[in-house]
């Protein structure tokens, strides 16, 4: 079984690479890490233009219709470079959980000004610090009107709708849109280690609200996660490629006794042990993309697979790379920490490892259960 993208995708992975580095340069990134701005505003309209935010959506709302192979890529392009923009939030997460959750209505009433960058969106599962919020949830809904707290919510500080979990009169669990300009609707941006990934706490009083998934359930949630996770790893993978040819360049470059510091076993077998990690998550991600783009039965043990192995190999890799740089690393005027931040904030974002596994082991047990 081949894994592997198509030609036509490689197209895309080289024509993502070059836009990027033209659009997305240290520059950008820096100016949103250092001038205050929760996202480069220009960079997102161009990748609107470019059809990237209606990668995985089809035509009849206004997408590019590639598939999810198409949009595992441009994930990967985008981890790359540390793109300064709600991608994630607002198209892994939120308009994922529309066109998959919600009525024909609302597809078309949201889509296509998220495909557009017109409007921004956002996920508000977490209810503090923990699991990923989707169960247990305090967050009610009665009589339409919804009421509770959501920290931290990506990007949630510049949305406009945010997909909301909460639970009914009943206890039901389900996922409701709110616009977040509505009356009640209060937001306070939070502190976060990664200014291009800005959190925030948004507070529901009795906010109108529509619900997104009429039937609920936890198992809804779960296939949205498990999408999420296969193109967040991509992100994660492209990110760890970027620390270990950071930490290659230097380690050529750096000499030190009259000889470059990658020459060092040191140095050779540290950035070796990177590779293998990189690889392993990269494999782990394109068996997701395979279940992903295919729907397989086998999506919730590839996407638990895929977030574990590239939260691992993100971390490693962002570490390793400080290392190599050694004491200019740790400074501001150094990029090593841009990884490292974005690699911190990426290992909890829908949940953290240690959640990942057990749904991983949870998924591998009910396989094998006869």
């Amino acid at each position: 079984m081949n894994f592997d993208f198509s030609d036509d995708f490689k197209l895309l992975r080289e024509q993502a690479r070059k836009f990027l580095a033209q659009h997305c340069s240290r520059t950008v990134v820096r100016g949103v890490f250092e001038g205050g701005t929760p996202y480069d505003a220009a960079l997102w309209r161009a990748m609107a233009e470019m059809g990237w935010l209606g990668a995985a959506i089809p035509n009849a709302y206004g997408g590019a219709a590639l598939g999810y192979d198409g949009l595992c890529v441009l994930a990967e392009e985008l981890g790359y470079t540390l793109a300064p923009v709600p991608f994630s939030s607002s198209i892994y997460l939120a308009a994922e959980a529309i066109l998959a959750a919600g009525s024909e209505a609302q597809k078309q009433r949201h889509l296509p000004a998220l495909i557009a960058g017109s409007r921004i969106a956002t996920l508000a599962l977490a209810e503090g610090p923990g699991h990923p919020g989707a169960t247990d949830l305090k967050t009610r809904v009665s009589r339409g009107a919804l009421s509770g707290s959501k920290f931290p919510v990506p990007d949630g500080d510049i949305a406009d709708v945010a997909v909301v979990g909460a639970a009914d009169e009943h206890g039901k669990i389900g996922l409701y849109l709110v616009e977040l300009a509505e009356t009640g609707v209060s937001r306070s941006p939070l502190k976060s280690l990664d200014p291009s990934r800005p959190q925030a706490r948004i507070r529901f009083d009795a906010v109108r609200c529509e619900p997104l998934l009429a039937d609920g359930g936890i198992a809804a949630l779960g296939r949205l996660f498990d999408r999420a996770a296969i193109l967040m790893a991509f992100e994660q993978v492209g990110g760890a490629t970027a620390c270990l040819d950071m930490a290659k360049a230097y380690a050529h470059e750096r000499y030190a006794f009259g000889r470059p510091i990658g020459s060092f076993q040191a140095i050779a077998h540290k950035l070796a042990d990177v590779y293998v990690a990189i690889e392993l998550a990269r494999s782990n991600a394109y068996y997701g993309a395979w279940a992903l783009a295919t729907d397989a039965a086998e999506l919730t043990i590839a996407a638990a697979a895929a977030r574990v192995s590239a939260i691992q190999a993100y971390e490693r890799a962002a570490a390793e790379n400080i290392q190599t740089h050694g004491g200019m690393g740790f400074t501001w005027e150094s990029d090593c920490h841009l990884h490292y931040r974005r690699a911190k904030l990426l290992a909890t974002t829908i949940g953290s490892a240690p959640y990942w596994k057990d749904r991983l082991i949870t998924a591998l047990e009910r396989r094998n259960t006869p």
